[in-house]
């Protein structure tokens, strides 16, 4: 087992002022990060996408519930799966309390699956989420917000805007998770961001707060967290996977 170093206060102060210094140019940088996401160009959505919500089938219009910004987090839960992926249920544990937040910021929040509306609505219920979650089931939505350019969309391939890593992924057979954002005017809906993979790791509260314990992330890689709806952590001991 590692082993942290020791010190006195003196070497701790001095070590954590240099740390403080590269935390603000972090946080400089992310400001900068942020305003240079919001200059994106934003692109105009012709497909009419259909959605089959609690409450009737909906356009991608209708999800914005008459504010004029909506993020879409695509979680990974396909017609033919039982369950939700576990890693999307731990994100989506996270990002539930910040709706509320949202909403009061002209922003709506919906989450978006292929699986069929009935089984969304009992996940839900389960899990005690509050937000809205959608069925795009039949509908090329997810695909068309996971690929980089049109040849890649007919092809299914290019997660994560065809970086190496991601290169044979087939988006025709997998479910993938990634945050879209996107703004209306005049009644257009527009497309505006998408971030894929660790691009969604700090929208996670949990993985933030861990990266700031003694240990980290430990234990990693391969032990997803637990899923809420079905178990809790074990006392002092490893997250059991579900």
């Amino acid at each position: 087992m590692a082993t942290h170093p020791t010190g006195t206060r003196e070497e701790w102060l001095t070590a954590r002022r240099a740390l403080l210094e590269r935390e603000k140019e972090l946080t400089r940088r992310s400001d900068e990060l942020a305003r240079e996401r919001q200059s994106l160009p934003s692109v105009r959505i012709d497909e009419p996408y259909s959605f089959e919500a609690r409450d009737g089938t909906k356009r991608l219009a209708d999800l914005f519930d008459g504010r004029s910004q909506l993020l879409v987090y695509h979680l990974m839960f396909g017609p033919d799966d039982d369950l939700p992926c576990v890693g999307c249920s731990f994100t989506a544990d996270n990002l539930d309390g910040a709706v509320f937040h949202l909403a009061h910021h002209d922003v709506s929040f919906v989450a978006v699956s292929r699986a069929p509306i009935e089984k969304l609505d009992a996940y839900r219920r389960i899990s005690g989420w509050r937000f809205p979650w959608v069925s795009a089931l039949g509908s090329d939505f997810n695909l068309d917000f996971s690929a980089f350019t049109e040849e890649e969309r007919r092809a299914g391939t290019g997660f994560n805007f065809g970086t190496p890593r991601h290169a044979d992924i087939d988006l025709r057979s997998f479910e993938l998770h990634g945050l879209s954002a996107f703004v209306l005017e005049d009644g257009v809906v527009y497309h505006t961001y998408s971030c894929y993979d660790r691009g969604t790791d700090v929208l996670n509260g949990t993985w933030q707060l861990l990266d700031r314990a003694p240990k980290g992330r430990e234990p990693e890689p391969g032990d997803w967290p637990h899923r809420r709806a079905h178990e809790e952590p074990a006392q002092g001991g490893r997250v059991p996977v579900a």
